[in-house]
């Protein structure tokens, strides 16, 4: 099959590429501000094509999938961030509304799938475990453009379509910026310790084990509509920052734990975001990726090393956390 891949130079966008091609398909790979590395074989073999191109451009969009002509998109490009949202609501509405409603009726014009990323902030983490089923209520404006285009690419693809909604995503990504270890490791290079709340309960799930699953999606036609996938399990913010903290043998002060603020001009965060999986656990190959094994896949962050090196312990043993062979990197 031909795969277009937006989001590609991202965390999910990469590991579906990587993926994607490891089940022997085509695939364009898109990237916003680069065009996004290749893994070198695919490039050789011409298997995989990589582009830049601003999806908000409809023209560029338009030219882009009309030439390529995809069997089906991946949909992995987003502004992901709650404080970029907040802080550029119009270019929010512009990138996670307006270009999935557009992709979705491309798709549906071509009789392509598209496979859309939405999100576990659809809903306001106060009565879960959710189903896919369950009304949501997100408490976030990020959540509440999740929503909206959620029911835009079901309205505008119809059967063509599969919205899957993940939780916060562990793994490497190309830039070494994007994931939770990598976020932290950015700050503590910084000297800043990093408050992580107790009663703030999530689900993290792996990049890689999340690319299997969109490429299994991609090959499944029968499945349409909205399903969850997420680790099996759930943890608090700062228990996942302490579980990585000592995979990396790093000194524990680097965190802080604290509970929630309450009131007036605090930031709004859904307390426990617990998805229920079937019924696609009980459809695909692919299994949930426990966090133990999740943490196995992590390696410290090209930007990070040299203060990594400094700053962990003279008798830690190196194979605390090697420098791993990544697919798509270094083979």
């Amino acid at each position: 099959m031909k795969v277009l891949i937006t989001g590609a130079s991202g965390l999910v966008g990469y590991q579906a590429m990587l993926a994607t091609l490891g089940r022997g398909h085509e695939v364009l790979a898109v990237g916003h501000e680069r065009a996004p590395t290749l893994p070198i074989e695919a490039a050789a073999q011409k298997k995989a094509l990589s582009v830049q191109c601003d999806l908000t451009d409809e023209s560029a969009l338009h030219r882009l999938v009309f030439d390529y002509y995809p069997d089906a998109i991946i949909h992995a490009a987003a502004l992901s961030s709650q404080g970029a949202v907040d802080a550029k609501p119009d270019l929010a509405e512009k990138i996670n509304v307006k270009l999935p409603k557009r992709l979705a009726e491309m798709a549906f014009h071509l009789s392509s799938r598209l496979i859309h990323l939405s999100t576990d902030f659809v809903f306001d983490g106060n009565d879960g475990p959710y189903r896919s089923t369950d009304v949501p209520m997100p408490g976030t404006l990020y959540g509440q453009l999740k929503l909206m285009a959620e029911k835009e690419v079901l309205k505008a693809g119809g059967d063509f379509v599969v919205v899957l909604r993940i939780t916060v995503v562990n793994g490497n990504s190309p830039s070494g910026l994007r994931s939770l270890h990598e976020k932290l490791f950015q700050s503590w290079a910084a000297d800043k310790t990093v408050t992580l709340f107790t009663d703030e309960l999530r689900q993290p799930v792996s990049a890689v084990n999340v690319g299997d699953v969109l490429t299994e999606l991609v090959e499944r036609p029968n499945l349409h509509g909205i399903f969850h996938w997420a680790g099996p399990d759930t943890l608090s913010r700062y228990h996942i920052g302490l579980a990585i903290v000592k995979h990396f043998n790093l000194p524990e002060n680097l965190i802080k734990a604290a509970t929630m603020p309450t009131g007036p001009g605090t930031e709004i965060r859904p307390r426990k975001l617990e998805l229920i999986l079937p019924p696609l656990l009980g459809k695909l190959k692919a299994q949930p990726t426990p966090f133990e094994q999740q943490l196995d896949e992590l390696i410290v962050p090209a930007p990070f090393q040299e203060w990594y090196n400094r700053v962990r312990p003279a008798n830690a043993s190196a194979q605390t956390a090697p420098r791993r062979l990544v697919q798509g990197r270094d083979f």
